[in-house]
Order: structure tokens, then sequence, then C-alpha cells
């Protein structure tokens, strides 16, 4: 029996004991330290227990705590000292393949084992907080001790760290052992569920947690409302999350900020953003105080439908209540001015924001180059490239694209192709949008030959070339008289699986128009409509350009008919083919035109009259527009006996 006992004992790392005086009380006996999992020392015989060595069973294991002082004595459980088991189990947890077995092994030697809160509390520490799969292991081995069932704060505790992961089938599996269970709720865990489940938009699991509170009777607080009502609105369920804010409106306690920002989120998610804003409004009613969440959430709503001047008027507002304003919410506004091309006001909010001591970023900085650079300001967008330099922020393959996308627009194309040079030696991406912008320029200043050259080295140098570019070339090309090359590098844009855009036909339509090869630009708009692509007014504006100058008004107008079944309803058609006709000095056609519209109900007189007098004017017919505006030609009536007849337009040219 000694030498079992031995041989059992010596397959474990010596242990070191320290004798510490017991601090509860006046005990003569040591207290025991753990040894530590990686270094024990021999057990001398002299100090082992002869009554357990030469028994034949070892006292049974012990429930250790994970804390170091339960007494009475101890008034604040917050500042308990952890045990020095934890720290040797947390040693163990190395996730390695015999992990298990180790546990079972130390556990054995040191007569332990580990209770509930024991396991919760090595669960929640920062060790395990990002360790999704050491963290289910470790709840595994717990759970297979002997005598041993994990309680509810074990399995809401794994639950909260495995949501992280996005692990929906492990956590789906695991909240199904806890459900069989039957283990008795409470409000804790009651809140990290909902809030958990919620997040992860696992409804069923939110809703069956919510039923089992109303069973047993918990009376949800505020935060577990909130915490329900965030997990119906991330899971798009907007109407159900209305309702519990009603409960919650006609409870004793209301809604607070963070009840509203949910249900503000709710509303701009759904794309109910005037619905948001009515909830924002309300918010000054109850006196419920918005925060920069709230503010923030809305600001993004509006930016994303293009409404830049609410998105300015949220952030003035938080300005004046003085309210810190995160650097998201700088981006949105100064972003959104510099899409509405207003650089000098968002230049102004670029200056509050150093002003209050807020660090910009490269997106923000871009975005105001861009803004100038479109609104020909190149001066003023190399100015401010310079700032962001000098400040110590690394322009990226964005910024340098709006720079020569930019100085491509002035047409100074030499500095263009210089940045051009320096991104491709020093190491920056560089993309399409390079390519494009430079093969534009190139082509609108007449150089082709170099477009090409760029146009066919994007694939030497591994670029994909995109629409953008194969539209730039092909402008290019038609613009500069070459319009069977355009129309090669058009069939060779399908051949590469390259997308046609509306654009692509409508420089080609344009292109052979100018031509006077007006039969296949009409084999071409056919082709387009055939494909499934949708016309635009640019495109029709090109077509019936091309049409009425080759005297084809019925056929534009015949086109026309035909888009309107499609739901193609173009508004200014009419418009602009009677402006053309005038601008070519086709008076008479353009009378017709416009009589024509009237006559079918097309347009008001009114209306018509105005865009012909319009028309005239631009066109440099003065006298006629003059002559148009002082009569009652197109508007008035004629009677001839007992019939009223409309003037026509014609009038204005017979007369």
């Amino acid at each position: 029996m000694r030498k079992t006992l031995t041989k059992f004992l010596s397959s474990f790392p010596p242990v070191p004991r320290h004798c510490v005086p017991y601090i509860n009380g006046g005990s003569r006996f040591p207290r025991y330290t753990p040894p530590g999992a990686a270094k024990l020392d021999p057990i001398p015989h002299s100090r082992s227990n002869p009554r357990w060595l030469f028994t034949n069973s070892l006292p049974p294991p012990e429930w250790v705590q994970p804390f170091t002082d339960v007494s009475d004595l101890v008034t604040d459980p917050k500042h308990l000292q952890p045990s020095p088991w934890v720290h040797q189990i947390l040693t163990l947890l190395d996730n390695s393949p015999n992990m298990e077995q180790t546990l079972d092994a130390y556990c054995r030697k040191f007569l332990i084992k580990l209770p509930p809160n024991f396991v919760t509390f090595v669960l929640r520490s920062d060790q395990l907080r990002q360790q999704f799969d050491l963290a289910f292991r470790f709840f595994c081995w717990a759970g297979k001790q002997k005598g041993y069932d994990h309680n509810i704060e074990c399995y809401v505790c794994l639950i909260d760290i495995l949501s992280v992961s996005d692990d929906l089938n492990r956590i789906r599996g695991l909240f199904g052992e806890f459900k069989d269970r039957g283990l008795l709720m409470n409000i804790s865990a009651v809140n990290s569920l909902i809030r958990n489940f919620g997040s992860l938009g696992m409804v069923e699991e939110l809703l069956w947690v919510w039923r089992k509170m109303k069973e047993n009777d918990i009376e949800p607080s505020l935060y577990t409302y909130n915490f329900l009502m965030d997990g119906l609105v991330n899971s798009s369920f907007i109407e159900s999350a209305e309702q519990v804010f009603e409960v919650i409106e006609s409870g004793r306690v209301g809604p607070d900020v963070v009840t509203y920002n949910t249900m503000i989120k709710g509303y701009c998610k759904s794309g109910k953003t005037q619905k948001a804003m009515e909830k924002f409004r309300e918010m000054e009613v109850r006196n419920v105080e918005p925060d920069k969440i709230t503010y923030l959430t809305l600001m993004q709503a509006c930016y994303s439908e293009g409404d830049f001047s609410s998105c300015l008027s949220l952030y003035q507002e938080m300005e004046e209540k003085e309210l810190e304003i995160p650097p998201h919410a700088y981006s949105l506004v100064i972003s959104g001015l510099c899409k509405d091309g207003k650089p000098l006001e968002a230049y102004v909010v670029y200056e509050n924001m150093i002003r209050r001591s807020c660090k910009p970023n490269v997106a923000i900085f871009t975005a105001l180059i861009d803004s100038y650079a479109k609104c020909g300001k190149m001066e003023e967008a190399l100015r401010i490239f310079m700032i962001m330099k000098n400040g110590g922020f690394e322009p990226d393959e964005v910024t340098y694209g709006v720079i020569i996308n930019g100085l491509c627009r002035s047409g100074r194309l030499e500095e263009a192709m210089e940045y051009f040079e320096f991104c491709k030696g020093n190491n920056v991406a560089v993309n399409a949008v390079f390519y494009s912008s430079l093969i534009d320029g190139l082509g609108k200043a007449g150089r082709v030959d170099e477009a090409e050259k760029l146009f066919e080295e994007m694939v030497e140098n591994g670029c994909t070339r995109d629409s953008y570019c194969y539209n730039a070339l092909i402008d290019a090309l038609a613009k500069n008289g070459k319009i069977d090359e355009a129309i090669i590098l058009f069939k060779r844009m399908e051949d590469e699986g390259c997308d046609q855009t509306v654009y692509t036909y409508t420089i080609l339509i344009s292109g052979l128009f100018k031509e006077h090869r007006n039969e296949e630009a009409l084999k071409l708009w056919d082709l387009m409509i055939n494909k499934g692509i949708t016309p635009t007014a640019a495109s029709f504006r090109a077509l019936s350009n091309g049409l009425c100058l080759s005297g084809k008004v019925a056929r534009a107008c015949k086109i026309l008919d035909e888009l309107a079944p499609m739901g193609i309803v173009l508004e200014t058609a009419f418009e602009d083919m009677i402006s053309v006709l005038c601008k070519a000095g086709r008076i008479e056609q353009a009378c017709k035109l416009a009589d024509g519209v009237v006559d079918r109900g097309r347009e008001i007189p009114g209306r018509v009259r105005t865009v012909l007098i319009n028309a005239l004017r631009k066109a440099g017919n003065a006298d006629l527009a003059m002559k148009l505006m002082h009569s009652k030609i197109g508007i008035g009536y004629d009677r001839m006996g007992s019939v009223k007849r409309r003037v026509k337009f014609r009038v204005l040219v017979e007369s």
C-alpha cells in the first residue's frame, strides 16, 4: 500500500507547503496555499500525514471557493480577494490537446472540486473573455465533475462570451441544454440573455426568455425593456418594438434616453427617418435630454438619404447645447457639405473641429480636396492636401485619386502625370480610378494615342479595366472622329465581360449621329432597349437631337411614345427637342412640335409657350421671343363663327 500511494504521489510535481497564520480567528492551524501548476517541489516524507499514507482511501475532495475570505466580517463583496486556486486553474487553461486531463490530474492530486460559482468566476476572467473555444472546453470539463451541476450563472456567462464570436449553432445548442435543465430565472440572467440574443438577432430565444420571466413572476425593469426593444430592433421587428415602447410609456418610470435612442435607431434602420425625427422632437416634450448617440444616429440616417441640410442642422444643435461631438459626426457633416458642393461651409466645420481639439482623419481631408477640385478651385484643393501632409496624415490611394482627377478636370495633365508616376514609384496602390481620370483627361485634350497607351498599360500592371475606363476611352475616340475604333472597343468590352452601361450607349449614339450614321445609331438604341438597359434623359437627348437635326422629329416622338408603356417618363424630352431645333435655326419645325405636344394633351399650352420663348432667346432669336411673349400665340383663341380655336404656334413664323 505504501509503494502504491508513493507511486501515485510521485506521478505529480512535488508540492511546497507554506504556512501562513489563519486570518479569521486565533486558530493554530496554518492556512494552505495551493501550489503552482508548473513547478512543484517534492513532498518531504517527514511532513506527510502518516494516517493518510497508510489508510486504504483518501479523504473526499473539497469544493473550493473563488474567494479567500468568505467570513461575515467582509462588508463589501467587491473587495474580496480571489482565491489562489483561481490563478492555478487559469494557468492550466492553455487550450492544449491534453488540457482536460491536466485539470483532472491537478484536482485529483489536491483533492479539490470546482463549484458553479468558481466556474462562473473563471469564465468571467479577462483571460477567457476572447477565448471562445477555451471557455467552452472549460465549461464542458467542469460539467463532468462528480456531483456537479451547472447553475444559471454558468450558462449565462458562457452565452455572453460566445455571443461575441457569433457562433449561433453553438449558442443554440447550449441554450437548448439550458432550457432542458429547467433552471429558475432571475432578473440578472434575464437582462443578460435578452441583451445577447437581441444583438445576435435570435428572436425565438429572446421571446422564450421573456415568457419564462413572466412565468417566474419577475417584474421587468426599464433595463429589461430596453434590452428587449434593442433585440427586436436589431431583428427588424420595428412594430413589436413600438408596442414595447408604448408599454414603457404607460408605466410608472417612463422611457429614458436609451429607450428613445433604440426606437430612433429602429426607425432609421427601416428607412422611416421622418418618424425618427418625430420621436426626437417628442423627447423635448417629455424632458428627456438627447445625447450624442441620438444625434449621431439621426445624422447618419439623414446623410444616407442625401438630406445634408438636416445633417447640418443637427450638428448646429449639438454645438448650441455644447454636447461632445464625435469625430464621425464631423465626418458626416463635412462629407455632406462637400457632396452638396459647399466646400467653404465644410471648411468652416473642419476649423471648428480643430478648435475643439478633435483630430480629423484622411477621409475628411479627402472629401474637402475632392469638393474644392470639383468646384474648379484646384489651388485650394492642393493647399488642403499640403495641410494634410504637414499634419502627419499619410494620403492614401483615394486621396491621390482625387488629386489626379481634379488636375485632369482642370486640364493640368502634366501635373496629374507627375502624381501618377509618384504613386507608382512609392507603393501607392494604383487603381482604375487613376487610369480612368487620366484617360478621360487625355482624351478631352485630344491626346488619344497617350490615352490608348495608358488603357493597354492597365492590364500589364495588374489593374482590372472597368466600365469607367472603357467609357472614358470610347468617349475620347468618338469625340476625336474615331467612331469605328470606338465601336471595336465597345465590342471588346462585351467580350471581356465588362458591363456596357447606359452611358456607353449614349456616347456611341451621339457619335454615330455626328457622323450621320443614323441607322446604326437607331440599331444601337434598339440593342440597348432589348438588353433591358433603362434609358436616361441624357441618352434620349442624344437620340432625339440626332433625329431632330436629321429632320426626323416624328420618329423621335414615336420612340418617346414607346417608352411610356415601359414606365419610362422623360419629363424634359420635348423641352430638349424644341431647344435643339431652335438652336439649329429650325423654328418652323420647333413650332410644329410645340403644336403637336399641346394638341395631344402632353403638356399645357402655357408651359410649352414658356419653353419655346426660352429656346428662342437662348438661340439668339430675341425678336421672335419678344413677339411670342407679347402675343396670344399658343395660349389665345380665335373665334370663327361659333367655333373657338387655339392660336397655333406655327403662326409665329407664318405671320
